[in-house]
């Protein structure tokens, strides 16, 4: 068990924090070790854009294992498929998830300022597309997904489980056809009610996030994801995961630090409630002391926790 003495602390980090990329010349991404890997695969090539590529890490000796797909975060502005947040030890979050038997599918996806709200949900379910049509070479149980994202990537997580199967949100990118629902969603520190989300009041004394930025830190980009969209003056809450529940949807893991100054922890409360009045499973796991991205709290035994609710929820599929 890791020393959470040890844990990174708010105070090692600036604010708002680094994007969620590695510096050139920094840390390089880390390949799960006992795995066979899969990289640079381009899952939708659209005309006028970057190919979008999808890296997918099996283990070794495992005979068609499920999949968590990971979406990364970065305000939908940054990111990098290959790498989980900075502050976290690199390498570790992959190769828990190969350690547990489970095959890991990372994928870039189109950023705000590429193209609008819905193309990051459209992409994500073209990868999830190809993954299924594609399993058999992969050596994969495309059947058994389970969707892990964090902030921006846990928002775009939290839609890929509500509008499954739903054919109006799949889009057309990449393989046009096949199933795009998943068997469980795990969303750590998501948007989850865009029209009403404000920064969190933090103590006075407290200066990582200078008053100036904070209608930056917390409007800009979701209004960068936005404009121009399809949908116009309703894209904003029809980007909002909360406008999605319904009591059918698949099992959720909530997981929020309580201190988070830049999605502030009600986002998951008010998106808790909405799916437990409907009827849906989810559990909802506050994290003391922590802020975004799980600073001033150890990483670690939160990745090992949420492994465990997977393997719990895919043992438990039918």
């Amino acid at each position: 068990m890791t020393d959470t003495a040890a844990a990174p602390q708010i105070a090692d980090h600036e604010w708002p924090p680094p994007p969620y990329i590695r510096p050139v010349g920094g840390e390089r991404p880390v390949r799960p070790r006992g795995a066979r890997s899969f990289e640079g695969l381009t899952y939708s090539m659209i005309p006028g854009y970057r190919p979008l590529l999808l890296d997918v890490h099996v283990p070794e000796g495992a005979e068609r294992p499920p999949v968590v797909l990971w979406i990364h975060g970065g305000a939908w502005l940054m990111g990098d498929r290959r790498l989980p947040p900075v502050m976290w030890p690199a390498g570790t979050l992959f190769q828990k998830i190969v350690d547990a038997g489970f095959a890991v599918a990372t994928l870039d996806y189109r950023h705000s300022k590429e193209a609008p709200f819905p193309a990051q949900l459209h992409d994500a379910k073209a990868a999830l597309r190809y993954l299924r049509r594609f399993a058999v070479d992969l050596g994969i149980d495309a059947d058994r997904v389970v969707v892990w994202g964090e902030s921006a990537g846990a928002h775009l997580a939290a839609l890929v489980g509500l509008t499954g199967g739903q054919a109006e949100w799949d889009g057309d990118e990449g393989v046009r056809t096949g199933d795009t629902r998943v068997t469980a969603v795990v969303d750590w520190y998501g948007v989850h009610d865009a029209e009403n989300l404000e920064l969190r009041s933090l103590p006075v004394d407290t200066e990582l996030i200078p008053p100036s930025h904070a209608e930056t830190l917390s409007r800009e980009p979701l209004l960068t994801l936005t404009e121009g969209s399809a949908y116009g003056a309703d894209a904003l809450r029809l980007c909002s995961p909360i406008s999605h529940v319904r009591g059918d949807a698949p099992p959720f893991l909530l997981m929020h630090g309580e201190q988070d100054g830049l999605v502030p922890i009600v986002q998951s409360e008010v998106f808790a409630e909405a799916l437990q009045r409907a009827g849906g499973d989810v559990e909802f796991r506050r994290v003391p002391g922590a802020d975004h991205v799980f600073l001033g709290s150890d990483p670690l035994p939160l990745m090992d926790e949420a492994i465990d609710w997977i393997s719990a929820r895919l043992a438990a599929r039918p």
